[in-house]
């Protein structure tokens, strides 16, 4: 971080600033819808002082950002296509940045005013969706190459069915409660527990429950959601200043010369299996990469044994990637994503023999190891961001959850039911690196608990959680992709 505005001309230190500034307000107010659901049943139930709480849970998300990997990171940054992540200049480095981050801020920020607990991760997709097709159009790219659409569906899969799974086993774990445990004091609602008994805090082991529970959505919201702003900082920086970023210039010898092992055996692979991968690399010969290659660089399967040729010539013998210069650097990153898109794509090939698909992953593996990275003052500052913004805005969206989901309050058994299902639901999805929407998960789960007691959900606030899921993604998209047509208008 001490070099990162090394060199740089004012205007490009200050537009640096200020895209770092959106994406830690992104964050800031991801803190008001997603954290906020994180600490909402606890809260709710008064487990744990309003404040104690998101201290806590700051606490929890920041471990979870620091221990969570970049592998959701990374999924959100390569829903944009990979001609549009290796062409991109500072001008139109700006504008993408620029247009996600503020359609997505505008967004957020209607939702959270009125209180419903919208789902961040939704908007954020939206608006990476609006730049991939505002681009596609003005760039005179066919819509489907806007977007890199078999990562959207995996995500958009990810996106639909994991609320519906929370509402299914939040739901089924409260009625095992409720069988096993029917006269647990577990069923009470905190109002009536006071009334009753007239003790404030839950029964001591449904409060280590919630507690730990809540922690648990924490700790997985910060592996999940907090990725989402480390893939934005990192758009940011190899955008902007790529100097420095487009490829982890930490990397040691001997991740560098996994890379260039890994581009000889890719090589190997294509050969060895050239005939059944004709469709994908025409004549798959072992030609040289001539002078032209750097300097027309074209992302094409056709030109994959070209583009190994170059990249193994521009490692060759590098130990460092501080000995190549920010050209160089910025070549190799070219060449590392075109070849981990073509190798994705093949490796979806049924035809492929398992054994064989199996050695293409771990090449992909390798192959991106020094390009999907992010360093630490990038995770630390979005831990920062997400704990800041729960702390502020935690409020509104508490009381929806709690209060406004179902026609009666919610028990200490539905919240923790709730709360159980959302920590496995994200953290499976963390799992294979698939971001989810945490507020979805955790309402979800507790209208499922709603509906299992037959307590009812409250019509008029399911109607508008609804109506705000189906507008985020048309709404987001659109404002990016307006935002993105008038910052190039302005920066080219």
């Amino acid at each position: 971080m001490p070099d990162l505005f090394t060199g740089l001309d004012p205007w490009v230190a200050a537009s640096l600033v200020l895209a770092l500034t959106f994406v830690l307000a992104f964050e800031f107010i991801n803190g008001f819808h997603d954290t906020a659901n994180a600490v909402a049943t606890v809260i709710y139930t008064k487990a744990m002082p309003p404040y104690l709480a998101v201290v806590a849970s700051g606490i929890f998300n920041f471990l979870g950002v620091l221990l969570g990997g970049v592998g959701v990171a990374y999924a959100i940054v390569h829903l944009l296509p990979v001609e549009l992540l290796v062409n991109v200049d500072t001008g139109r480095g700006l504008a993408m940045v620029f247009a996600m981050l503020s359609a997505a801020i505008i967004w957020n920020l209607a939702t959270w005013y009125v209180g419903l607990p919208a789902s961040s991760s939704h908007t954020l997709i939206g608006s990476i969706l609006g730049v991939g097709l505002a681009n596609a159009l003005m760039t005179d790219l066919p819509l489907g190459s806007g977007v890199n659409w078999g990562k959207a569906m995996d995500i958009g899969l990810s996106l639909v069915m994991s609320p519906i799974a929370g509402f299914l086993a939040a739901g089924g774990l409260f009625l095992l409660l409720r069988r096993y445990l029917p006269l647990s004091k577990m069923h009470k609602t905190p109002e009536q527990r006071r009334e009753t008994e007239n003790k404030k805090h839950p029964p001591f082991w449904n409060r280590v429950a919630l507690i730990f529970s809540a922690m648990a959505v924490s700790f997985v919201h910060g592996s999940n959601d907090g990725q989402k702003g480390i893939g934005l900082v990192m758009l940011v920086l190899i955008g902007i200043v790529p100097a420095n970023y487009v490829l982890n210039i930490e990397s040691t010898p001997y991740q560098i010369q996994r890379t260039q092992d890994a581009a000889a055996h890719l090589s190997t692979f294509y050969l060895r299996n050239g005939e059944l991968l004709n469709g994908y690399l025409g004549q798959p010969e072992h030609t040289h990469a001539d002078s032209d290659t750097p300097q027309q660089f074209r992302c094409e399967a056709s030109q994959t044994m070209q583009t190994l040729e170059a990249l193994q010539q521009a490692l060759h013998g590098a130990t460092s990637y501080t000995e190549l210069s920010p050209d160089e650097r910025i070549r190799v990153r070219r060449y590392l994503l075109c070849l981990d898109d073509t190798a994705k794509k093949i490796s979806q090939d049924s035809s492929l023999p398992t054994a064989e698909r199996n050695d293409l992953n771990r090449l992909r593996s390798d192959l991106t190891a020094t390009t999907e990275y992010a360093p630490l003052w990038v995770i630390v500052a979005i831990a920062i961001a997400l704990g800041a913004g729960t702390m502020i805005g935690w409020r509104r969206v508490v009381l929806t959850v709690g209060e406004k989901i179902g026609r009666q309050g919610m028990t200490y058994a539905q919240g923790m039911s709730a709360q159980v299902t959302a920590a496995c639901a994200i953290g499976v999805a963390n799992v294979f690196s698939l971001p989810v929407s945490t507020t979805h998960v955790l309402s979800s789960g507790v209208a499922g608990t709603m509906v299992a007691n037959k307590s009812g959900l409250h019509a008029g606030t399911i109607r508008s959680i609804l109506l705000a899921w189906a507008m985020t993604l048309p709404i987001s998209i659109g404002l990016a992709a307006l935002f993105f047509w008038i910052g190039v208008q302005i920066t080219g």
